[in-house]
């Protein structure tokens, strides 16, 4: 029995190791693929995906996803509890359900781990975003975020996000197609950011709106400061 105790905390010491060390090679070297871009390689999709550094990347395209998917980005330490107890009351109460994953988490679970929705998943999830948080700076973890998001079928990360829907790249991405970018995350796969519908253009507009508050209140503070 105690023989597999110690094989067994053994294991698991060799896992925390290993876990903190990938994070660690992560903050130098840029995740080579998901899961998702494993899943649409193995559909036989061609997979478009050229990571670029952050400065490489239109300034308006992270104030875009500040103003949407986290406006406490540069202010957290990798979770929103303002966003998760307002998400909870919503989900108790009955209303639509709503999650309230950070940045830092979603990079967590988009570089680290697998798609869905069990308490194992959500718990490496916040295990991976400990970590990153604490030996990643904030402009790592936007770039990353922002090389590896999925924003059609087969295409990852901003430069090829920009190239496929405006033939251009990143860097020369202007504010309204930043925020239509932005606008199309939730449903990247049902979403056109080129030719958007009605109610996808009307989000941009508003996410526009939006970025002028991130860029006033300076919200992006943490992007600018450090890079």
């Amino acid at each position: 029995m105690k023989g597999l105790l110690k094989a067994l905390l053994s294991l698991a010491l060799a896992a925390i190791l290993l876990s903190v060390a990938w994070v660690g090679l992560y903050r130098v070297v840029d995740p080579p693929f998901t899961f998702l871009m494993l899943r649409d390689g193995l559909k036989g999709a061609q997979v478009k995906h050229q990571p670029v550094p952050l400065g490489a990347i239109s300034p308006h395209l992270p104030r875009a996803v500040i103003a949407t998917e986290d406006s406490r980005f540069c202010g957290h330490r990798g979770f929103d509890r303002d966003a998760i107890e307002a998400a909870i009351r919503s989900n108790q109460e009955g209303g639509r359900l709503k999650g309230a994953s950070t940045i830092s988490q979603q990079v967590a679970k988009n570089a680290f781990l697998w798609p869905g929705r069990t308490w194992v998943r959500k718990g490496l999830e916040a295990w991976f975003t400990f970590w990153l948080e604490l030996m990643w700076p904030k402009t790592r973890i936007m770039e990353v975020y922002l090389n590896i998001v999925e924003w059609d079928a087969a295409v990852f990360g901003a430069e090829a996000a920009a190239r496929h829907y405006f033939g251009k790249p990143a860097a020369r991405l202007t504010a309204g197609e930043s925020a239509r970018l932005a606008a199309i995350l939730p449903s990247p796969l049902k979403r056109d950011a080129a030719k958007p519908g009605r109610t996808t253009a009307r989000y941009a507009r508003t996410i526009e709106k939006r970025m002028r508050v991130v860029q006033r209140d300076g919200l992006d503070s943490c992007l600018t400061r450090q890079g």
